[in-house]
């Protein structure tokens, strides 16, 4: 052991996907996991559709809440493919594309669980309270 690679650690690998010191070596190109150049278009874009929807708010440009409400969550789905993209590095080719089938996987999980959650809240919802304040007199015990 010498000084140079620290105590109890050894600098080269040891057969199972990464050295001693945890970097991993799947097979990635060099710069496979993003360049600064990439780092910094990812974040200029998420700054954007950060600001965009901050200023549609604070200005009331559009002077309709629905309205508002869905252009930002149509800006925060495209901020989510932004991270997806430029800071997970998930695309077709990474994993051999393993991490799309996944991604495609709990989507289609959320989906199911949030449907089948507001339509249950839905029809407990009419099926469960009084509809009027005259109903509410005759179920009084």
């Amino acid at each position: 052991m010498s000084s140079a690679t620290g105590a109890g650690h050894h600098a080269e690998p040891h057969g199972h996907g990464h050295d001693a010191y945890g970097h991993d070596a799947h097979g990635h190109p060099a710069g496979a996991h993003g360049s600064f150049r990439s780092y910094m278009t990812g974040f200029v874009l998420s700054v954007i559709l950060t600001a965009i929807p901050f200023w549609l708010v604070m200005s009331d440009v559009l002077g309709n809440a629905v309205h508002t409400s869905l252009i930002i969550m149509a800006f925060a789905v495209v901020q989510i493919v932004v991270h997806m993209i430029y800071f997970l590095h998930m695309n077709t080719k990474s994993e051999g594309g393993w991490t799309i089938l996944a991604l495609i996987f709990t989507l289609t999980l959320v989906v199911i669980t949030l449907t089948g959650s507001i339509w249950v809240m839905y029809h407990l919802n009419t099926n469960m309270m009084p509809t009027s304040p005259h109903d509410l007199m005759h179920h009084k015990p």
